[in-house]
């Protein structure tokens, strides 16, 4: 089987993109490899594809040191010492406490479930594949969560569910919530948080992840760190040695629960989620666990997504590319039909990776600005988008999710899970949704 992610080959090629978004000069690099037979296209995932050449794998290892080298031209105004892009956001506002509080933390989490739940089937399928997947079924727009029940079997062929989606994630088959990375580092995070408190470190949470992440079920730039973790690479250059992925999605799964600890408290939270992301991620991709975390520290005080929105783009460094995405999304949101908005998405970032912050962040924020908050439409519209669909999902449900709280869930969405979740980490495995929201407010409650 050959190993994803960390083959020299693969690192090159998203290294080369990487290095360019940074102002790099990569030109003669990359003529290299082209004309010594490599491909500057991602590689197809599958265990069956085969390696590269001993020759070309180790003209990638040569290439990639000369990457590693070149000077950074600092042409964005993307600041890694973030504490006074925080100094400038709002300070607190007073959240709800107790039974109103849990509402709202209980929604966060049956919402983060159900959101990735829904887009867990068509994660890896293109937008326009899930398109004609809904539309061949008679679901078009999608209303909820996907089933093979009148899929024409071209159809089904032409856009296989992602991984077992057959067995755990279609609406026939729903019987809780299957184990998923977008809830293994919620559940990591509230881990953090109760063992360590809010003065964690990034050290801390590079223990726990060797202590509780399988390894085969962390990806992209978590698989790069956990990997130069285990080769003696401490923290933050886990973060940018032969990690490629750096700005992409996977910090900004990781934001949710440090917004749930710090209700009404969108600077705090930002900060908690920078001591967590930098594990992994760089710039933007740190920006987008701030974003996430802020956001869902506001949306446990509030039921308006405008103000919602506005608290996370407040941790954001002004002239970042994350803030710009966010920016032209809310623009798009405001002036054109969501289809017509994603199409204009698409032609700004569609050259990005599936997974990329930048796309994803841009898309979810469309998706709430759109959806006005509202749960079902919210999650509806993200996942329609296409790209990252389970992760984009979980985000947004856990947003409106919180700011509905759990008893404003309908059913539809809710009872499915069945109160439980699965987990690959262990001690996590099978936990109730209940009883995550008594935890997540014992932490709330003790920050304040």
């Amino acid at each position: 089987m050959r190993i994803t992610w960390v083959q020299p080959e693969d690192l090159l090629v998203h290294e080369l993109r990487q290095s360019a978004d940074e102002g790099k000069d990569v030109t003669a690099i990359a003529k290299r490899w082209a004309a010594a037979g490599g491909s500057l296209e991602p590689p197809v995932r599958g265990a069956s594809e085969p390696g590269a050449t001993p020759e070309l794998r180790a003209l990638a290892e040569d290439l990639l040191a000369e990457l590693a080298v070149l000077p950074d031209p600092g042409g964005h105004d993307e600041p890694g010492e973030l504490l006074q892009t925080l100094a400038t956001a709002p300070g607190p506002i007073e959240a709800p406490q107790g039974a109103e509080l849990r509402e709202r933390l209980h929604g966060g989490w049956l919402g983060r479930a159900a959101g990735c739940l829904l887009g867990k089937p068509v994660e890896k399928i293109p937008r326009h594949g899930i398109r004609e997947i809904l539309e061949e079924s008679g679901r078009w727009p999608l209303r909820g969560y996907f089933t093979a029940r009148g899929l024409p079997d071209e159809v089904a062929a032409r856009w296989p569910w992602n991984r077992a989606s057959r067995t755990t994630s279609l609406a026939e088959v729903i019987d809780g919530m299957p184990e998923d990375d977008d809830l293994n580092y919620s559940l990591l995070a509230l881990y953090l948080l109760e063992r360590h408190g809010p003065e964690f470190g990034t050290e801390d949470v590079a223990a726990a992840w060797l202590s509780l992440l399988p390894a085969g079920r962390v990806f992209t730039a978590e698989r790069a760190a956990y990997r130069n973790l285990l080769e003696g690479v401490e923290p933050p250059a886990t973060a940018t040695v032969r990690n490629p992925y750096r700005e992409w999605i996977g910090a900004q799964i990781r934001g949710d629960v440090y917004g749930w600890a710090c209700p009404g408290d969108p600077r705090r939270a930002a900060a908690l989620a920078v001591k967590d992301a930098r594990l992994s991620h760089t710039r933007n991709g740190i920006y987008g666990a701030m974003y996430v975390a802020a956001m869902t520290s506001a949306a446990c005080v509030t039921t308006d997504v405008g103000q919602v929105l506005d608290a996370g783009l407040s941790v954001l460094p002004p002239g970042s590319r994350l803030a710009g995405a966010v920016h032209e999304a809310r623009r798009l949101a405001a002036s054109h039909a969501f289809e017509g908005a994603v199409d204009r998405l698409y032609e700004s970032y569609g050259e990005l990776h599936w997974v990329h912050v930048l796309n994803n962040a841009a898309l979810v924020t469309l998706a709430l600005a759109a959806g006005g908050g509202d749960f079902a439409d919210s999650i509806c519209l993200v996942v329609s988008g296409g790209w990252d669909t389970d992760s984009n999902g979980a985000t947004v449900g856990s947003i409106t999710g919180t700011m509905c709280g759990a008893a404003a869930l309908p059913e539809y969405w809710s009872v499915p899970l069945g109160n439980r979740l699965a987990s690959s980490m262990p001690g996590f495995d099978g936990l109730a949704f209940d009883a995550l929201a008594d935890r997540t407010l014992a932490l709330a409650e003790a920050s304040r």
